[in-house]
């Protein structure tokens, strides 16, 4: 999990700093994962295809957060993600 994390980490840094296509192609090949889908969701949201974001939504069962704004979703989901990483083991 904690390459997937790191992978979902990066695209929602490079969506908060407007990198909205190098973003994309970072959460397109997780689509089964529901975190990846929200972060897509969020994406097509920033880029003004609301019925595209709408399906991502539903497919990351948050359909109740349509309406956020994406800037806060994307700090949500940081936060989220953040939460569930694993320390990186010091060297040896």
């Amino acid at each position: 999990m904690s390459a997937l994390n790191d992978e979902l980490l990066r695209a929602v840094e490079l969506a908060l700093a407007g990198r909205w296509d190098e973003a994309h192609q970072l959460v397109q090949p997780y689509d089964d994962d529901p975190m990846a889908s929200w972060i897509h969701a969020v994406l097509h949201q920033q880029e003004g295809d609301l019925g595209n974001s709408r399906y991502w939504y539903r497919h990351a069962d948050r359909l109740n957060q349509v309406g956020e704004e994406p800037r806060a979703a994307l700090e949500a989901i940081q936060t989220e993600l953040r939460a569930h990483r694993r320390p990186t083991p010091p060297p040896n």
